[in-house]
């Protein structure tokens, strides 16, 4: 039977169910700390797989391309910003001043690691640029996006002694999880990757899998925190307009600026999901160290609506790269069969 055409990918399909379960039965207590190893687990297993996948020539390759990485680091540092201060007066009046700093603050936040990764390899895209984007664009958001926030909204930041202490936190949860397992997976490569290559369906499996739990963890979060019975559902509607707004305008933008420029389908991939993503791992922190004292509550609820959308957004479009690049590889073969032929 042909499936109806209305109807969105599997992948879109398991990230509404994750959603629906994780507003029934969310996880909490010992549960969600066991969640959170798990989903740990998971990420370094899945870089320690695109370790052992990935020549060491594609790795130093996606280290040096530089266009790339400044292309992504732009759009998380300079054209959220921008947007989200063209956007204030006409949203501010209509969702308050807290939530409108929230909307402030998705658009100082870095970009993630973890979904941005697996999205490219979904897509097909450059995997071991991405890699190198979303890991910079994280530790980078250590320092730009406290400095960011000041600027947008005249906050006080915290302590410079709080930033120290967030600072090497951060950075080592990168290394320790990230690069770590993917440094190992270099190393095992020789022993381990004609097996990694000859089952790539594994890695789908992980970076799908990984990403189902993140927003498992993150929504039951939300849930058990009871943030959206703090706003009405006419305030989180719009929140989610503005959410939309800034997404498809930054991933429509970064589209058209890397086939402008030149950049090949598997930069643009990489391009597109690390340049529009936010981080909701490093972000829920990040806010609580920022705004002690505040209403940290409705201020992390626009990233935590933003993270959702894009995931959802994201896995649709990341099949929709996947087949293109199918098309492409396919495309040479008919051509030469017909000449073949003669």
């Amino acid at each position: 039977m042909r499936r109806p055409a209305f109807l969105p990918d599997n992948f879109v399909l398991l990230l509404l169910a994750v959603l629906g379960v994780a507003t029934v039965l969310p996880v909490h207590g010992v549960g969600a700390q066991g969640v959170k190893w798990l989903t740990n687990a998971c990420v370094a297993g899945l870089f320690f797989l695109h370790g052992a996948k990935l020549s060491r020539e594609a790795v130093v390759a996606g280290l040096l391309h530089w266009r790339l990485h400044l292309t992504v680091i732009s759009a998380t540092f300079i054209l959220f910003p921008i947007l989200g201060l063209a956007l204030r007066p006409l949203f501010e009046p209509l969702i308050g001043p807290t939530l409108y700093l929230g909307v402030l603050f998705v658009c100082a936040l870095p970009s993630t690691v973890q979904s941005s990764i697996a999205f490219t390899s979904i897509g097909k895209g450059n995997v071991p640029a991405a890699m190198c984007s979303a890991s910079t664009s994280n530790i980078a958001g250590i320092a730009l996006t406290p400095l960011l926030i000041a600027a947008m909204a005249s906050t006080s930041s915290a302590s410079s002694g709080a930033a120290g202490v967030m600072s090497w936190q951060s950075a080592a949860g990168i290394v320790g999880l990230l690069l770590l397992p993917f440094v190992a997976g270099q190393i095992a490569q020789r022993w381990i990757g004609a097996w990694v290559a000859r089952h790539r369906g594994m890695l789908k499996w992980f970076d799908q899998g990984s990403i189902l739990l993140v927003v498992y963890s993150a929504f039951s979060e939300a849930t058990v925190q009871g943030l959206y019975q703090q706003v009405s559902l006419g305030t989180l509607g719009i929140l989610v307009g503005i959410s939309a707004l800034l997404l498809f305008v930054v991933m429509g933008l970064l589209v058209l600026f890397s086939r402008r420029m030149g950049f090949s389908r598997e930069d643009e991939v990489a391009i597109v999901f690390c340049g529009s993503k936010k981080t909701l791992a490093s972000g829920v922190p990040m806010a609580q160290i920022l705004f002690a004292g505040q209403a940290v509550g409705l201020i992390v609820l626009p990233i935590m609506v933003f993270h959702q959308l894009q995931l959802m957004v994201c896995a649709s479009i990341a099949q929709r790269y996947a087949r293109r690049a199918a098309q492409e590889q396919a495309a040479p073969a008919v051509a030469v069969a017909p000449a073949a032929r003669r």
